[in-house]
């Protein structure tokens, strides 16, 4: 039977009124671009639409997690849905959690994993939001089995700028389901959705480690360990030589011998500052990649570790993107189909180590063929690769168009929810449905991506 949670039940008290425009404090987490928009936060489903719409666009906001500019708007306003943050209900006979849009897979781990849940998909951050995890269509360490976030989203509740609400799942207004999923954000204001979870009875992961020097190792750990459910490398993108495309091959199951299932305690680390511009430069990158290889001094490791930092090793320390400095980041992540000699990853590779800047989270993954529901989801099978890279305007910006070209020529795209600095062009041409999808995009929405990437910018 169905667990009601009464306690968390959203009631908006009798005189609620509609949240008031602020002035902003909204960046995305690569802090890049800087754009001004007003802040209405909502905390119940009825804070939209509002009473008296703003004179610019709309557009839902979460958590401000997606890297670029996917969740901003500028002389817009940002609809926060942050505040959206009940649990309403679940079942533990099957795993189906009902919760807000605003909730976070932290706040969802918090009270499932103690229940013996958890997520059936999450990225490298538990800070998203159930909206933004729908909107961006998440992938996570498992994506060859078990495929993107939306393909465990059971149904879920948008509600357009006219106040039409829409039920929509894998059987009732197909359409808007598929066109939500991976939507950006665009097509409305997702209130509440539903979520299948999967059990667990410990904390803990079964943990193996091998060290691997280019593509070709890489690629035979990858098949050696395609049944197993969790796989990612870490890949050095500074060493050239002999130790090119050197990395450590993760892979990962849930333990199977019960123990404690406790709540995670929250991180106490805050990185303090900005740091100034220097300091990550190819160099000190160079160290850290050095040290990063050979802390595992064996070829292969194997030992039991908990969740925490086998799926979030960045979420111990708040913050950690102030260690970019005030500039900010680009992240660069694209997905190449199969080639047996690799050579589009092997050619953004050198195309990184020669441009004088680095990587040190640097990731490499296999993407399986399990289909997304959502009409413009980024994973297509084949190799995925994601980098962060600190903002100098004298070289990173053309770094990330020649990788996008790179990119394109050999049939693979970028992810929005980590972009910044795609063409029109580019978009246009690595999700060809684009103009399908617009006809869903709700007439009082936008954001500083979608003018972008339609050459309204």
């Amino acid at each position: 039977m169905a667990t009601v949670l009464p306690e968390t039940v959203p009631q908006p008290p009798a005189d609620s009124k509609q949240g008031k425009a602020l002035e902003p404090s909204f960046e995305s987490w690569g802090r890049y671009p800087k754009l001004p928009a007003d802040l209405r936060p909502l905390s119940w489903t009825t804070d939209f639409p509002p009473r008296e719409r703003p004179a610019g666009a709309m557009l839902p906001v979460g958590a401000g997690r997606s890297y670029g500019d996917v969740c901003l708007l500028e002389e817009g306003t940002l609809l926060h849905a942050r505040g959206m943050d009940h649990l309403l209900q679940f079942d533990p006979a099957t795993g189906i959690l009902r919760c807000e849009a605003g909730v976070t897979l932290a706040e969802i781990l918090d009270f499932a994993v103690p229940l013996g849940f958890f997520l059936p998909v999450t990225p490298g951050t538990k800070y998203v939001t159930v909206g933004g995890a729908i909107a961006n269509d998440i992938h996570g360490k498992n994506h060859h089995i078990a495929g993107t976030f939306g393909s465990h989203v059971l149904r879920f509740e948008l509600v357009r700028s006219d106040g039409s609400h829409i039920l929509c799942s894998h059987r009732e207004n197909r359409d808007w389901f598929a066109m939500t999923i991976g939507g950006m954000g665009l097509t409305g204001l997702i209130t509440w959705a539903e979520v299948r979870l999967r059990p667990i009875v410990t904390r803990g992961i079964n943990y193996r480690g091998d060290k691997f020097v280019g593509f070709q190792e890489f690629l035979e750990l990858s098949r050696q360990a395609a049944d197993v459910e969790y796989t990612v490398a870490w890949i050095d993108c500074v060493s050239t030589g002999k130790n090119f495309a050197r990395g450590i091959f993760m892979q990962g199951t849930h333990a199977e011998t019960p123990a404690p299932l406790t709540r995670s305690k929250e991180p106490k680390l805050v990185f303090p500052i900005d740091l100034p511009e220097f300091a990550l430069n190819k160099f000190s990158i160079g160290l850290f990649n050095f040290a990063y290889y050979n802390k595992q001094r064996a070829k292969t490791v194997n030992s039991v570790v908990d969740y925490e930092p086998f799926f979030y090793p960045l979420d111990a320390v708040l913050k950690w993107n102030r260690m970019y400095g005030k500039a900010g980041l680009l992240q660069f992540q694209c997905v190449l189909p199969w080639d047996e000699d690799q050579r589009g990853i092997t050619q953004i590779m050198k195309a990184i180590t020669s441009s004088g800047l680095a990587s040190f989270l640097a990731v490499l993954k296999v993407f399986g063929d399990v289909p997304s529901p959502g009409f413009l989801s980024f994973p297509k099978p084949g190799l995925t690769l994601a980098l962060d890279f600190p903002i100098r305007p004298e070289v990173s910006f053309d770094l990330l168009h020649r990788l996008a070209a790179i990119t394109l020529d050999h049939g693979g795209r970028m992810y929005p929810a980590k972009d910044a600095t795609m063409t029109a062009a580019q978009y246009q041409a690595f999700y060809p449905g684009w103009e399908k999808f617009a006809a869903y995009v709700d007439p009082a929405f936008d954001s500083a991506f979608w003018r972008r990437v339609t050459g309204r910018a």
